[in-house]
């Protein structure tokens, strides 16, 4: 036998033996098919799911929008209320959003709880965690103690991102308003000597300085 004829005799063995573990294992290899079928079905109709629950969200905030705009106030709140509680990254903040910038709830509370929903329950990106911070905290700030305002902007303050500089110019605000200057200044001063400020926050700081802090 030469090597020619070994070699055809070696890869016939080896087909022989996969068409026999095939046929050994088919059941298993049937399973694991039928699973990847119903798994790439499964997350196709799970994306077609989020598209239109997303869809559905949009034209519902449009809608509402549209129909406030026109002076039909009947069912925004509930509207608004229900996009907030669907955590959408998207329409969830800015159905807040809406409900704040046309004083369409009064409740501290609810607004709080909402708040918290859009921070805590959303998974947002940092920078976005902290900008509603600093809006919760904004609203809150002349209902809290100073303890209370430190603790709620403690974490904005401790991130690297441009409303930290927000978050050190509604400290000194507050602190200027509490007749408190030194405190004031020292955010003033703070906002001004970082390079990442946000440069509009840092121009308002030195007019602040210049204008209430000099000799």
């Amino acid at each position: 036998m030469n090597d020619q004829e070994f070699e055809i005799i070696n890869r016939e063995t080896k087909k022989q033996k996969t068409i026999d573990f095939v046929k050994k294992n088919k059941n298993i290899f049937f399973v694991l098919i039928l699973s990847i079928i119903f798994c790439v079905i499964g997350y196709f109709s799970y994306e077609m799911y989020l598209n239109n629950k997303r869809s559905n969200l949009a034209n519902k905030f449009n809608n509402s929008v549209n129909s406030h705009k026109i002076g039909n106030n009947e069912n925004i709140l509930n509207n608004m209320v229900e996009i907030i509680n669907s955590n959408d990254k998207t329409y969830s903040p800015l159905a807040l959003y809406y409900l704040l910038d046309n004083n369409l709830i009064s409740s501290i509370d609810e607004i709080n709880k909402y708040f918290d929903i859009i921070i805590y329950e959303l998974s947002l990106d940092q920078n976005l965690v902290d900008l509603n911070i600093y809006k919760k905290t904004l609203y809150n700030a002349d209902s809290l103690t100073e303890n209370e305002l430190l603790n709620m902007i403690e974490p904005v303050l401790k991130n690297e991102n441009i409303w930290q500089s927000h978050a050190m110019y509604l400290l000194a605000e507050y602190y200027y308003s509490k007749g408190e200057k030194e405190k004031s200044l020292n955010y003033f001063k703070s906002i001004v000597s970082k390079t990442d400020s946000n440069s509009d926050i840092k121009l308002e700081a030195r007019k602040r300085i210049q204008r209430d802090f000099s000799e």
